[in-house]
């Protein structure tokens, strides 16, 4: 480029004069000079540029005003493809710049382009992956959860299936709970089984190891178990069943001593995971809850619709009337369990008195043990969740008898007369 003919030198002068002086520049003054600077001096003042955008869209004339903001996402796309991509400070701010940018299409609408956008976000997210020194971004799950809300699960357990082989250090137990829900999601049940298969054996080895709380693998076996019994593999279920008993033994005597980390947005996203049936199914025109993909991937309107109501519904008093259906309480207590991971301080205090009237409601029908068992199950996880194992304990134990009794009792063989 010849830059005596394109750049305008008392621009560029005064850009420079005004980064260099000592009064505190707006954010729209910084963002001006950067513009002029990026010009002729790109592999200096593009990342600025960048970086500045970032945090111009925040500024008071663009609040509420998503129409003003994409034009901002957009330049922001644009500086940070200019950018060398391939060292990780290239990578990781393109990646913020796409992020960005996705979301602020998908709050207008504009779902096609913004799962474009999603699409170039998990190429560049894996790429990043292969950079020296790069940092796991965690971007990758995006796209993946936005198929998953069309109901394209098949094409999301792809996705997923390929950040899972780029993770130098493996994938997360977030990954894998994404990627064994969207197969089976898919209808791919044995691949399903086998990821979770991993996520159990990877998460075991982690707590013997003391890198990962005993409460995962309590969850992790727990949501197994269903998936096995489901497939008919009754036995295994059961195995799986007799270990947690076994764990939460353990943690009753002793506690657990590893870093506890996001636990309360993991086992959200498992409980709302096992909800799958009673939830919509998501297509293209109506998009759906991504259930099993961690909350941070979700769009932001399919999340609003996912607890629209919660609110109003549980301020209708603790003790709902005798005739509420157990189903619509069952709904209500996993999407209160996700809404409510944002206050981690009330947490218990919110969701205790849900989940012991689906108990309670479960107890008013005896002839549906299966039923009991599941509210006691989900129970025992949410109290493992808030660090009551002694209670977790005696709950698990209690389903376990009753799911064992209901598979003793011989189905009664009617014959014609």
């Amino acid at each position: 480029m010849n830059h005596s003919e394109n750049v305008d030198h008392d621009a560029v002068l005064r850009a420079r004069t005004m980064l260099l002086g000592s009064g505190r520049l707006s954010r729209s003054q910084e963002v001006e000079a950067y513009r002029v600077l990026a010009k002729v001096s790109p592999a200096a003042y593009l990342p600025k540029l960048v970086q500045a955008l970032t945090s111009y869209c925040y500024e008071p004339g663009f609040r509420n005003r998503p129409d003003l903001r994409i034009v901002v996402h957009a330049e922001q796309v644009e500086a940070a493809r200019a950018l060398d991509t391939s060292e990780p400070q290239g990578a990781r701010l393109l990646c913020l710049a796409l992020h960005s940018y996705q979301h602020a299409l998908f709050a207008l609408g504009r779902r096609a382009e913004g799962l474009a956008v999603c699409e170039e976000l998990a190429a560049v997210a894996r790429h990043s992956l292969d950079l020296r020194g790069a940092a796991r971004n965690g971007f990758g799950g995006r796209l993946a959860a936005v198929l998953a809300e069309e109901g394209r699960h098949s094409e999301a357990a792809d996705v997923c299936a390929l950040d899972a082989r780029a993770a130098r250090s493996g994938p997360s137990f977030g990954d894998l709970v994404a990627w064994s829900a969207a197969l089976d999601a898919a209808g791919r049940h044995q691949e399903a089984l086998e990821v979770r298969a991993r996520l159990v054996d990877d998460t075991r080895r982690e707590a013997e190891e003391g890198s990962a709380p005993r409460a995962l693998v309590v969850w992790a076996l727990v949501h197994r178990s269903r998936m096995l019994d489901a497939a008919g593999r009754g036995g295994e279920a059961r195995a799986d069943r007799q270990e947690v008993l076994a764990l939460l033994a353990r943690l009753a005597r002793s506690g657990d001593s590893s870093d506890p980390g996001d636990l309360l947005a993991r086992w959200a996203t498992l409980l709302a995971l096992s909800g799958r049936a009673v939830e919509p199914a998501g297509s293209r025109e109506a998009p759906g809850p991504p259930l099993g993909h961690e909350l941070r991937d979700w769009s932001n309107d399919t999340f609003r619709a996912y607890v629209d109501g919660i609110p109003a519904r549980a301020a209708e008093g603790d003790d709902p009337p005798l005739d509420t259906p157990a189903l619509d309480h069952h709904r209500l207590t996993l999407r209160s369990a996700l809404f409510e991971v944002r206050h981690p301080r009330t947490y218990e205090e919110t969701l205790r008195p849900l989940f012991d009237e689906g108990v309670a409601l479960a107890r008013r029908r005896p002839a549906d043990p299966s039923a009991c068992a599941r509210a006691l199950t989900d129970r025992s996880t949410f109290l493992v969740a808030v660090e009551r194992y002694e209670e977790a304990h005696a709950d698990f134990r209690e389903a376990v008898a009753l799911l064992d009794s209901e598979a003793a009792t011989p189905t009664p063989i009617v014959t014609r007369t």
